[in-house]
């Protein structure tokens, strides 16, 4: 790690001398035990908890006691990742790298469909074409529960400070991660971050010029003119497109009761259960497309979005799911996929079965500019 990394401590992913103590309170989570139990034996959990949490600290404290560095926790995450590609995708591909080195460091800005996937499935290409993994942007709206917080900064990720009130509190929050982001870059780790706050839950990708702009506070602060430092930030657009979204009809349901009524009320454990549903559920084929760096000089940071956006639609790797939905080019689509396809909207709620369609549909809109 960096030698000014205290400065960074509030966010920072764990060093490797931080992952053992970061375990220990994990295991010790009764939350987490709860969490698990429920998931993987709901039934059982309700009435034999007091005798299945001691046997799964156990059981983790065994598969984790000698996980006591950065490379070694990736090295697990690695397998749960490829046990996850293999159980819940039809293929999975990848283009783009070839146009990067593995020696530099990049600021990957990602389209955002799924929380904990659209990372992981970066990562797995990286690692597929000896890249290095990066570091994971991760809105701390997700680490309400201290073991949700400690499991992710084991596995690389950085917190975005999205609950900070007040200016003085908010500039200070942006000019930290700003500081971060530049020194990761810098020093020993390429970034991947979402091109705006919250999932593109319509299926409409967007990079927020407000991302872009906290890139640059700490280039700002140091007095480096804006498209100097945008060059130097290595900026890469990325495009993950998935088949099937495991997380439509939820998607959906947000967006028609926002429709409807003007407010959506998220329960407690929501987000954690989007997590689990993109992890575990379907995804058919997923595609990620990584564009080229951002090499020209741009004026302000709505020309960066627009650039990004461009490379985003023109590289979105269109599957038949979203050109069934588009009404575009089906002839050359199976019978087959034309009928699972229809199939899956016609076990959608009627009432949500038009907005899942348009999710799938607009990236061809998108695509065709």
């Amino acid at each position: 790690m960096p030698t000014n990394v205290d400065k960074f401590s509030e966010i920072r992913p764990y060093n490797d001398q931080e992952i053992q103590p970061a375990i220990k309170r994990v295991i010790n989570s009764d939350e987490f035990m709860e969490a698990i139990l429920s998931f993987r034996y709901p039934k059982l959990s309700k009435y034999l908890s007091f005798i299945l949490k001691p046997l799964l600290r156990r059981y983790f404290l065994y598969k984790w006691s000698g996980i006591d560095s950065i490379d070694k926790m990736q090295q697990v995450v690695g397998k749960y990742v490829k046990y996850m590609i293999d159980t819940t995708t039809t293929k999975f591909s990848y283009s783009g790298l070839e146009g990067l080195d593995p020696e530099k460091n990049y600021l990957f800005v990602s389209n955002h469909r799924d929380i904990a996937m659209d990372p992981s499935f970066v990562n797995w290409a990286l690692r597929l074409e000896n890249f290095h993994t990066v570091r994971i942007a991760i809105g701390d709206n997700l680490l309400s529960k201290p073991y949700v917080s400690d499991l992710m900064r084991m596995n690389k990720s950085f917190i975005v400070q999205r609950s900070v009130s007040g200016v003085r509190e908010m500039m200070k929050s942006l000019q930290t991660l700003s500081d971060f982001i530049f020194t990761s870059l810098k020093e020993d780790s390429s970034i991947w971050i979402a091109q705006k706050e919250g999932r593109a839950k319509d299926g409409f990708d967007k990079t927020d010029p407000a991302i872009i702009k906290m890139f640059y506070v700490h280039g700002k602060k140091q007095k480096v003119p804006f498209p100097e430092y945008i060059k130097s930030l290595n900026i890469v657009p990325v495009a993950v497109s998935y088949e099937l979204d495991p997380c439509d009809q939820q998607k959906a349901r947000e967006l028609y009761e926002m429709a409807e009524s003007g407010a959506y009320n998220k329960s407690e454990f929501e987000d954690i259960e989007s997590i689990v549903s993109g992890i575990m559920g379907q995804k058919g084929h997923v595609h990620v497309s990584f564009g080229k760096p951002l090499e020209d000089d741009y004026e302000t940071a709505e020309d960066v979005a627009t650039e990004v956006d461009s490379q985003i639609y023109k590289n979105y790797f269109l599957h038949p799911s979203n050109l069934i939905a588009a009404e575009q080019d089906v002839d050359n689509i199976s019978a087959q996929d034309i009928a699972a396809f229809k199939a899956r909207i016609q076990a959608v709620s009627p009432e949500l079965q038009e907005t899942v369609l348009k999710m799938y549909a607009n990236p061809v809109g998108q695509y065709m500019g």
